[in-house]
C-alpha cells in the first residue's frame, strides 16, 4: 500500500472508531457534559465535523453548500457542543458529509498539493495535502481518547482491547500500585 493510501486508511479507521463512540447513546447522554471543562460526546463529533472540513474541505476549495455548525462562535466554543436546535442526525449528518467531502479531496489530490489555511500565521498559510492529512488524523486519534473516555464514564463502555482482563482484577492492581505511593497522613 502507497503512502497516501495507507493515511487515508488510518483516517478512515480512525473515524470509524470515534462514531462507535456514540452509537447506542440517547440524545442526552450524546449532549451530556461529562468533564468539567464541558467536553461532550457530540459536540467532539461537531468539531472533528469542523476540522475534517477546514483542513481537508476549504483549504482545497472544497466547499460545502450549507452552515458551518459552531462557525457563529467558534472563540467562544460553538463548535464544541450542540445547541438545542441542532439535534444529533444533523451533527452527524455533518460529520459524515464534511469526511464524505475530505474522503473526495484525498482521491483527487496528490500529498504534495498545496492547500491554503486562512487562520494560520499570515507567511504560513501554505501548506500540502500530506499535512493537512496528518493535522486531522492527529485530531480524529486524540479526540478519540477523549470519546473513549466518556463513553466509559456515561456507561462503563470500553474499547476492547487486544487480551481480556478481569475489569475488578485488574483495577485492584492499579490502585495498589497507586497507593504504594499515597502521600501518609
Amino acid at each position: 500500500m502507497d503512502l497516501k493510501a495507507e493515511l487515508h486508511q488510518s483516517l478512515r479507521t480512525a473515524r470509524a472508531t470515534n462514531l462507535q463512540k456514540a452509537a447506542g447513546l440517547s440524545e442526552y447522554d450524546l449532549r451530556r457534559p461529562i468533564t468539567p471543562s464541558g467536553t461532550n460526546v457530540l459536540g467532539v463529533l461537531k468539531h472533528l465535523g469542523g476540522m475534517e472540513y477546514g483542513y481537508l474541505g476549504g483549504a482545497f476549495g472544497r466547499d460545502l453548500d450549507r452552515e458551518i455548525p459552531g462557525d457563529e462562535d467558534l472563540l467562544g466554543g460553538a463548535d464544541m457542543w450542540a445547541r438545542p436546535d441542532e439535534t444529533s442526525a444533523y451533527i452527524l449528518d455533518w460529520y459524515h458529509q464534511t469526511c464524505t467531502n475530505a474522503d473526495r479531496t484525498i482521491e483527487l489530490h496528490a500529498l504534495d498539493s498545496p492547500g491554503w489555511v486562512e487562520h494560520f500565521t499570515p507567511g504560513h498559510q501554505t501548506t500540502t495535502l500530506a499535512a493537512m492529512i496528518l493535522r486531522v488524523l492527529n485530531e480524529e486519534l486524540r479526540h478519540g481518547g477523549h470519546l473513549d473516555i466518556l463513553r466509559e464514564l456515561l456507561d462503563g463502555t470500553t474499547s476492547p482491547s487486544n487480551h481480556p482482563v478481569d475489569t475488578a482484577e485488574y483495577l485492584a492492581k492499579v490502585r495498589a500500585a497507586a497507593e504504594a505511593f499515597a502521600p501518609a497522613d
